[in-house]
């Protein structure tokens, strides 16, 4: 059912917009594509070009970042065994931004863009293998002292970003708050092509490990007693998490709640069990951010909403909804 309401939001996406075209404009593009023929003319003579250009690497590049996100976010919700954790916990989105922020100070307004992502994706990186290091102490690495040092990281990064704001032009200023807020308006086949692989490549790792998290659900002592390796597993995690984030960020700037709400929701869906709940929740994720996207495009005429902004003023109360539903069921339950 996820997958079939994927493929939906992505043609309802590419579908609306200000230039109008019809599902059937959209099965003749892609269909062009591959050489089958084109079944009927567009509607509009700007269609196939704004199909093309804009729409489909947009709509494509949501589902991949989507992907990212609410994969990681339960792969790290697993690896803590709390529903609260997200993938800003490890570091991996302020060290991005401090990367991103330094190449925009150095570079100016005129900082090039790629350079700007390679920054962005090496300082998430950067960040998240810094707090794992920090976080161990005699070979191994405890979920309470990963989460303290994620946070101390966090806020010495945010320092950083402040520091750069502060050093920076006016209009590099402004460059910076806009990556921090996120947004999908930048999106190109170059940008997928870069993010499709790393995407994939986590995906399968993440699905590969759902029975391992499953395992260490029943609590650390247990999982080793059934022959889970706990540390190189965390390892793992760690390293998957940060390459999907990384890659999401870097090209889009931090999208908020994506990673907590997702996997969150879904496991009220699907159940606890991983090998379904990491699927799941990439598509979860694919779906949300899709629709999250076509908002930022159709709810104001002519304007592109930052979807970071959007996600988070969507996401704070849902999730809060949620918590509360939560706490409702546990009391009907007791």
């Amino acid at each position: 059912m996820l997958a079939i309401a994927v493929v939906v939001a992505a043609i309802v996406s590419a579908c609306l917009g200000q230039v109008a075209t019809a599902p059937l404009d959209v099965a003749s593009v892609l269909l062009r594509q591959f050489g089958v023929g084109i079944i009927a003319e567009p509607s509009h003579p700007l269609a196939e070009v704004t199909l093309l250009k804009v729409r489909f690497p947009r709509i494509v590049l949501a589902l991949l970042v989507g992907a990212c996100l609410g994969c990681a976010g339960a792969l790290l919700q697993g690896v803590f065994a709390n529903p609260l954790a997200e993938p800003g916990i490890v570091g991996v989105s302020a060290g991005a931004a401090v990367g991103a922020s330094a190449v925009i100070v150095v570079g100016g307004a005129f900082a090039a863009a790629w350079s700007v992502t390679a920054a962005a994706f090496a300082g998430g990186c950067a960040a998240t293998f810094i707090v794992y290091a920090l976080a161990r102490f005699d070979g191994r690495t405890e979920v309470v002292t990963l989460v303290v040092t994620g946070v101390a990281i966090n806020a010495f990064c945010g320092g950083l970003i402040a520091f750069f704001t502060f050093a920076a032009s006016q209009s590099a200023r402004e460059q910076i708050v806009f990556w921090q807020l996120g947004s999908l308006n930048g999106a190109t086949w170059q940008a997928v092509a870069v993010v499709a692989p790393l995407t994939v490549a986590g995906a399968l790792c993440a699905v590969l490990l759902g029975r391992q998290l499953d395992l260490l659900a029943l609590g650390e002592p247990s999982a080793r007693h059934l022959g889970v390796n706990v540390e190189r597993l965390k390892q793992y995690i760690v390293v998957v998490v940060a390459i999907l984030v990384a890659a999401a960020v870097s090209l889009t700037g931090i999208i908020v709640f994506i990673g907590l709400v997702v996997p969150h929701l879904i496991r009220m869906i699907v159940g606890p069990a991983h090998r379904f709940l990491v699927p799941a929740s990439l598509l979860g994720g694919a779906l949300v951010l899709v629709i999250a996207d076509l908002g930022a495009r159709t709810l104001i005429n002519n304007a592109d909403l930052l979807l970071g902004m959007l996600t988070a003023l969507a996401g704070g109360p849902f999730f809060q909804w949620l918590l509360r539903r939560t706490r409702a069921r546990q009391r009907g339950w007791a």
